[in-house]
Formats: C-alpha cells, sequence, structure tokens
C-alpha cells in the first residue's frame, strides 16, 4: 500500500510540470531622479535575479554595458565592478552626472543557461534616469535587439500610476507579446498568497503596447519575452526586453 502511494506521489511530480520562476535582467540605481540640491552621484546595481523571491543567479562580466544621454553613447562596461548579490556574482557602478539631461542605461548579457527551461536566456536590460530637471528624451529608442519604448514618463511616478510601454523587436512592435511584471521585493518585505501572484503576466495589444499599474512602491520591472530565430547549442534562446521604473508613495 505504502509503494503504491510513494509511486503516485512520484508519478505525479513527474508529469505535473512545476511552476519556474521568472528570471529578470537587473540595473537598479540608488536614485532616479538627480536633483541639483542632492548628491550628483549614484550607484548602480547589476545583477540577474527572481526579484521578488529575493533570490539570484550568477550575472557573468556583461556583453555590453553603457549609457545613452542624447546622441552621445558611453560604453561603461570596463568601469563595471564585480561584487555579490545573494551570494551571487554581480556588478556595480559609480556614475557621476555633471549635466542636465535624460540617460538611459543598458545592459546586455552574456547568454544563461537555465536547464530547468531548457534553453538560453538573454535579457537586454534598461533603466531611465533624469538628471537636473531635463525629462526630454525619456521615450528614446536606443537600439537593442529587443526592448521597451516607456509611453509612460518612467521616473516621477506614484504608485498606483498607470504604465505603458511598447515592445520591440528588431525595431518592430511585437503584438500579444507576454510581459512578466515583478516588484523587487528588497529584505522579501512582502509575501505571495499563492505563487501566481510572485509575477503578474499581461500581454501587449495588437500594436505591441501593454498597460499595468502598480501597486506599491518600489523598483518594478517589466520583462516583455520573445523566442529568438537563432539557437545556441542547437538550444532554443529566450530573448528578454527589460525596463525597470520606481514608482514612490505619495505623502
Amino acid at each position: 500500500m505504502k509503494s503504491n502511494l510513494l509511486f503516485s506521489l512520484l508519478l505525479f511530480f513527474l508529469l505535473v510540470p512545476l511552476g519556474v520562476s521568472a528570471h529578470f535582467g537587473m540595473i537598479i540605481p540608488s536614485q532616479d531622479i538627480v536633483t541639483q540640491d542632492g548628491s550628483h552621484q549614484i550607484t548602480l546595481s547589476v545583477m540577474f535575479a527572481h526579484p521578488f523571491e529575493y533570490d539570484a543567479m550568477p550575472l557573468e562580466k556583461p556583453k555590453r554595458f553603457g549609457v545613452v544621454e542624447g546622441d552621445l553613447k558611453t560604453d561603461l562596461k570596463d568601469r563595471l565592478k564585480e561584487t555579490t548579490f545573494l551570494g551571487q556574482k554581480s556588478w556595480e557602478l559609480s556614475y557621476r552626472f555633471q549635466r542636465p539631461g535624460v540617460s538611459t542605461f543598458y545592459l546586455e548579457p552574456q547568454p544563461y543557461w537555465e536547464s530547468a527551461e531548457d534553453c538560453y536566456i538573454i535579457h537586454y536590460t534598461k533603466v531611465v534616469i533624469s538628471a537636473f530637471g531635463l525629462e526630454d528624451g525619456w521615450d528614446a529608442e536606443i537600439g537593442l535587439k529587443t526592448e521597451i519604448i516607456p509611453l509612460t514618463r518612467p521616473f516621477g511616478l506614484y504608485a498606483g500610476n498607470v504604465f505603458q510601454g511598447i515592445v520591440k523587436l528588431d525595431g518592430n512592435p511585437v503584438p500579444f507579446c507576454e510581459v512578466e511584471v515583478e516588484h523587487f521585493n528588497a529584505e522579501k518585505k512582502f509575501s505571495a498568497p499563492a505563487e501566481s501572484f510572485i509575477t503578474q503576466v499581461i500581454k501587449t495589444d495588437g500594436q505591441g503596447i501593454f498597460t499595468y499599474a502598480a501597486p506599491k512602491p518600489g523598483w518594478w520591472g517589466f520583462a516583455a519575452l520573445s523566442e529568438s530565430d537563432e539557437k545556441i547549442r542547437d538550444k532554443d534562446v529566450e530573448l528578454g526586453a527589460v525596463l525597470w521604473v520606481k514608482f514612490t508613495e505619495m505623502k
């Protein structure tokens, strides 16, 4: 009798797919708005993680890391300093703002092998920062393989605000694309009542546009997922267009 029960349990776990945690490339700056009266220097934490579950995977030195400011694109890869996040390899960068404007920091990582999904993962990740009150260019496309172009200004947002973006792949909108959304649950402040609450899932419309209202303040990541036409070692490649946006509590 006991052996039959054990066999049934084993068969259940073999046949019923278990949930797989969502992966997110992450660029989390120490502040999203730089003011004249505040510190002009920020720290950017660069990692690969399950944000809500506060769990990390190793991030090898990125293939590309830089910043776009207007028409100027600056390579910052060699300025990254290796560090750790939750015991896993990650990276850090100190950046001082010299002039007013919008800065978009971007990451193209090395492909990450995820055995649980039997595929490689490449998340092209961005965060947008405003300095000294000049806000033009927050909706600029910077030419990544896949990226989210914000339709809502991606800084100066209150919790509860609606955020919209358009997902592009090779410069073209991606209709009916799945977008995963997670809160960066630092120090595990929040708990999910069920697994489905960990990763919110929405889809773009026929024009590649998605809409989401963040219920709580903090950093929220949007990861729009596509499948690459190319394979790595005969394995599928998941492409992610990731954008991090901060929402602030109104007081």
